[in-house]
């Protein structure tokens, strides 16, 4: 039922809201850069704070009604701008649930949805969504942003972006 064109090139354009009558977009980002100090938990670098504050910039015309991220400093310090910018709270969800995080994404109402997760939930999550693979993300990679549509019948798209 969900299928995708498959990512395409950008780069780093704007995520305005969907243009067509009863389209959504789903933004899914990784956490910013985080400090390598080898606990479970870090925190974000002054990059990684700068690139948070990026993304609520990129997506601050796009009417973010929504945001999600995983229980961790990184990636809530990630989402944390953009929600107060959008004036929304962040939800938490379970990254080890990524099938249901997929339904659940799928079923909302919201237009536009920004998630923030991790090098290995980000591209599982793209690939529920959409039913194609995403390519792998490497360990030091943190601008890349996929910008998924999501079509009234169904149909999932993904776009794949640098901010």
């Amino acid at each position: 039922m969900f299928a995708s064109c498959g990512g395409y090139g950008g780069g780093s354009t704007p995520a305005p809201a969907p243009a067509a009558a009863g389209e959504r977009l789903i933004v899914a980002v990784r956490h910013a850069e985080k400090v390598d100090d080898g606990s479970r938990d870090p925190a974000l670098t002054e990059a990684g704070v700068e690139r948070a504050q990026a993304l609520a910039a990129l997506l601050a015309g796009a009417g973010v009604e929504r945001v999600l991220s995983s229980d961790f400093i990184r990636t809530r310090d990630t989402a944390a701008p953009t929600a107060t910018a959008a004036g929304v709270q962040i939800e938490i969800y379970d990254p080890r649930d990524i099938p249901g995080l997929a339904e659940a994404l799928l079923a909302a109402t919201e237009r536009v949805i920004l998630v923030v997760g991790h090098s290995n939930t980000t591209p599982a999550l793209v690939a529920e969504l959409t039913g194609q693979p995403a390519d792998p993300m490497p360990e030091e990679e943190y601008d890349r942003l996929y910008r998924i549509i999501v079509r009234p019948d169904g149909f999932a798209a993904a776009r794949v972006e640098r901010y």
